[in-house]
């Protein structure tokens, strides 16, 4: 009864995905944007701290509840920002409006970005983000149990890492949010990186490379060798981690993107 439960969940979850949160940075919804859609908005809620800053997420609470909560990864080309910026992924109320409208409580989740930080370092957040999530469930009146998660492009690859690596809370932490498990029980990802050690074809190196040279800040220093660059290809691929475990998963991927080329979405399919 619970799987049927979640499936259900993660169908309705992709299909209002499909209508209302396909949203890229700075663009806006004809007739969303404009209008104020009714929830209670908790801003700048902190998560947990790093190298002396605050990892916030702000909370979206609808009227009638209905026990789920949605995590929302604010992040593309591993950058996060809580203010509304050009070309910038940042946190986008309209994006949300159809899953407030039908109960679905989202949790926006900024985290730390390159380049002054890698993807190795900013995974530990989105898992924090989800343990702190899980912990307030109560608070925040959702299930503990019922948690799905989104993410776009970097944002999704971050989004199956969480997905694909749950772990167990540690019972000994003196932090009762540590405490927590960091799994998520339904997963929609836009344009993923999936495979960086094979970016476009068999064996082709993307870690820094291809059309990630652009993003190289973000693979840190261990990008400058062949074996740096093989061992965080599989240190920050998704794919690597895929077991019988995986949450139900939709992913949608164009097949014109030119960055993230659409067989990264397949690849993980496979």
């Amino acid at each position: 009864m619970l799987n049927l439960e979640l499936n259900h969940f993660l169908r309705r979850l992709a299909l209002l995905l499909l209508a209302y949160s396909f949203i890229l940075p700075g663009a806006a919804l004809d007739g969303v944007a404009q209008s104020k859609p009714e929830f209670h908005r908790i801003e700048d809620v902190i998560y947990g701290r790093k190298a002396g800053m605050a990892l916030t997420l702000d909370v979206f609470q609808p009227p009638a509840p209905n026990g789920y909560g949605v995590i929302f990864v604010v992040d593309g080309a591993w950058f996060s920002t809580h203010d509304a910026t050009p070309n910038l992924p940042s946190v986008q109320p309209s994006a949300y409006k159809d899953l407030l409208h039908r109960g679905y409580t989202v949790f926006a989740v900024v985290l730390s970005s390159q380049p002054q930080f890698t993807i190795p370092q900013i995974i530990p957040d989105l898992r924090r983000a989800v343990r702190f999530i899980r912990y307030n469930a109560a608070k925040y009146d959702i299930k503990p149990d019922h948690l799905g998660i989104i993410g776009i492009s970097a944002g999704g690859q971050l989004t199956l890492m969480i997905a694909t690596q749950a772990q167990k809370g540690n019972a000994g932490s003196k932090d009762p949010i540590e405490r927590e498990d960091s799994s998520v029980q339904a997963v929609v990802c836009f344009f993923p990186p999936t495979d960086f050690l094979n970016w476009g074809g068999p064996g082709i190196d993307g870690v820094g490379l291809q059309s990630m040279a652009q993003l190289r800040s973000a693979f840190g220093s261990r990008a400058d060798t062949e074996a740096g660059r093989q061992a965080l290809g599989r240190e920050i691929s998704p794919i690597y981690y895929v077991t019988s475990h995986l949450p139900p998963t939709l992913i949608i991927h164009g097949d014109a993107d030119e960055v993230v080329a659409a067989e990264q979405g397949h690849y993980l399919y496979d």
